[in-house]
């Protein structure tokens, strides 16, 4: 994969959302934030979606797969926050912008890795 402007924009994307995730951390034992489980579990895939990133931009081939793969799991596990009564208004709102840029930054990549073969190489 090139460093598209697809490519760079989907990084950056999914970097953003890792940085959330970090964020999220702060709620942790809030009365009315998410189960300490979700936080901690959000926080993890955040770490790993940023250095996942780092490594794709580096060139590594198995950066993309894992920023594919942490992102994903982490909108599967904003998902439940639709079917509890106990969740605020405005989380449904937050989770369903979160899994929408999900997918745009995904499908950005999932795009610029088809027109390539070979890593994120370095273009000037």
């Amino acid at each position: 994969m090139n460093r598209s402007p697809a490519a760079v924009t989907g990084l950056a994307i999914c970097a953003l959302l890792g940085v959330l995730d970090l964020v999220g951390l702060a709620g942790l034992g809030m009365d009315d934030g998410p189960p300490a489980a979700v936080v901690l579990g959000g926080g993890a895939l955040g770490a790993i979606t940023l250095a996942a990133v780092i490594a794709t931009w580096r060139g590594s081939h198995g950066g993309l797969p894992t920023v594919i793969a942490s992102r994903v799991i982490a909108a599967l596990l904003g998902v439940p926050v639709f079917f509890t009564d106990q969740a605020p208004g405005w989380a449904r709102i937050v989770v369903a912008i979160a899994i929408f840029a999900t997918a745009v930054g995904i499908g950005l990549l999932a795009a610029a890795r088809r027109r390539s073969t070979s890593g994120i190489s370095r273009t000037s």
